[in-house]
């Protein structure tokens, strides 16, 4: 995944493969790769049944989907790691320094995408993609904005919960990815 956008969380169960399947969908016009992993995942088990049904919602069959457990070279391949949680966003940088400036947690991110878009941050002349042009943009960003409160970072998991929190989750994912594919519309 040479320019791409990959979504971490704790199983690689429900919201990482959540995330997966509605950036897929949101981004589809853009040239952007999306895949997804989990700072404790068990190579190879299936999505949980109800993050399958939110999957299916996208519009694509989310029957062959597999978790996969995080690696350095995922991290090193990212053009964007995009955390469920503060805490699996640590994860990510210990496993990988060189990620760090491009590891935000999703709701982090999402805000400040929207601050750049706000601010109408120009982007970065280097930039050879899209993507690395909205990272870039929402670094900067990074450094206007005061800092959230610790709640407002992590994505809450659904799992033991019912279908209905399965979508609260989702169109959470949603609201903060629609930021994210504003920015890198607009950054390329």
């Amino acid at each position: 995944m040479v320019d791409g956008v990959l979504f971490v969380c704790h199983a690689n169960m429900c919201r990482s493969p959540m995330a997966e399947f509605i950036a897929r969908r949101l981004l589809r016009d853009l040239p952007v790769a999306v895949a997804s992993a989990g700072t404790d995942a068990l190579d190879g088990a299936a999505m949980h049944p109800y993050a399958v049904e939110v999957a299916a919602g996208t519009g694509a069959d989310p029957a062959a989907f597999r978790t996969r457990r995080l690696r350095p070279e995922h991290l090193i391949r990212a053009g964007l790691v995009l955390t469920a949680t503060r805490r699996q966003r640590s994860i990510c940088t210990a496993l990988a320094p060189a990620a760090l400036p491009r590891t935000f947690t999703l709701r982090q991110f999402a805000r400040l995408a929207a601050a750049a878009a706000e601010a109408a941050e120009p982007a970065t002349p280097r930039a050879d993609s899209p993507l690395r042009a909205a990272v870039a943009v929402a670094a900067r960003a990074r450094g206007r904005l005061q800092p959230a409160t610790p709640d407002a970072d992590d994505l809450r998991d659904p799992i033991g919960g019912s279908p209905a929190d399965f979508r609260r989750c989702a169109e959470e994912i949603e609201r903060s990815i629609r930021p994210v594919l504003a920015l890198i519309g607009t950054a390329g």
